[in-house]
């Protein structure tokens, strides 16, 4: 199984290698721009279990932050065409100092944190009215609750998203990075014939992910039970997320190099159809932006590509 994975961006596609990471975007002129950089999370800390997926998923998320800023100089956030943009697509990237990438990743967590944990969290305090931590009965009543409301809040999200026209296209582009990967990993050549012929949905994508995410954290939280003070509750949990990756990234490996397993199979189900809403199928022109991508972060040693 490859170590290959991805994400879409503005009329592109951004794919990370072993060694590379690439983002290829089809330019408003129909030219296709692959900017390519090394792959810093190597070595020691992809071999540490638990480790490395605290390491995967924070780099992951400034990776995508660059990789979109490398779109967005050529198009707007509706998908229209820049009339001013950089020919070689670096300046948003130049532009945008250390502190200010700082600054988007953890406002991006601040968001996540304030949807999925503090939201849920104090719903169902407010739902459960005078729970206490000695009470088994409601403790469980109120980890309950506020399970449900997290993947309710998970997949209203999914759900709006998955109707904006804009986004839309981002998900044909996620559709190809997941047909292009299949095709390597089943050894074919990588054509757009090829590529058509494999399905959308991937083991490994990032809403797989996600959803891990929130089951994990729904078990973890329970076992840790619940305080009496909402702002301790919050804190604990918000503590707990570095463990919650930790064991997401392990659970998401392990499925995805055991595919064929028919209980593997089942554990992956729902991250598969939940994908239904953040892929489309792909043109054969968004394929080809996959497909150069892809090529570039192939690594030269076959056995460094280990998942």
């Amino acid at each position: 199984m490859t170590s290959i994975g991805g994400q879409a961006v503005i009329e592109g596609i951004m794919m990370r290698g072993p060694e590379k990471i690439a983002v290829a975007v089809r330019k408003p002129d129909g030219d296709i721009i692959i900017d390519e950089k090394e792959n810093k999370i190597k070595g020691g800390i992809r071999k540490i279990p638990f480790i490395r997926g605290v390491f995967s998923f924070v780099d992951s998320m400034a990776t995508g932050i660059q990789a979109l800023m490398f779109s967005a100089n050529f198009y707007d956030e509706d998908g229209t065409a820049k009339t001013e943009k950089s020919e070689d697509g670096k300046q948003n990237e130049e532009n945008m100092p250390g502190w200010m990438m700082a600054l988007t990743i953890l406002s991006s967590l601040a968001i996540s944190i304030g949807l999925f944990i503090a939201l849920p969290n104090l719903i169902a305090s407010f739902l459960v009215p005078a729970i206490n931590a000695e009470n088994e009965s409601n403790t469980v009543l109120y980890n309950l609750v506020e399970s449900i409301v997290k993947i309710v809040i998970f997949l209203g999200y999914l759900i709006l998203v998955s109707q904006m026209k804009d986004i839309q296209r981002v998900f044909e582009y996620h559709g190809a990075e997941h047909k292009t990967i299949f095709c390597y990993e089943n050894g074919e050549e990588l054509t757009v014939e090829n590529v058509k012929k494999y399905k959308r949905f991937h083991p490994r994508c990032g809403t797989s992910f996600l959803l891990f995410v929130i089951v994990i954290s729904i078990i973890v939280f329970s076992v840790i039970g619940r305080f009496d003070s909402k702002i301790i509750n919050i804190l604990v949990r918000i503590a707990l997320l570095p463990v919650v990756a930790g064991i997401s990234y392990e659970i998401i490996r392990f499925a995805g190099r055991h595919t064929e397993n028919k209980w593997i199979s089942w554990l992956n189900k729902p991250g598969m159809w939940l994908q239904r809403l953040t892929t489309r199928e792909p043109d054969e022109s968004q394929i080809e932006v996959a497909i150069q991508a892809l090529k570039v972060v192939l690594p030269k040693d076959k056995n460094a590509d280990n998942w």
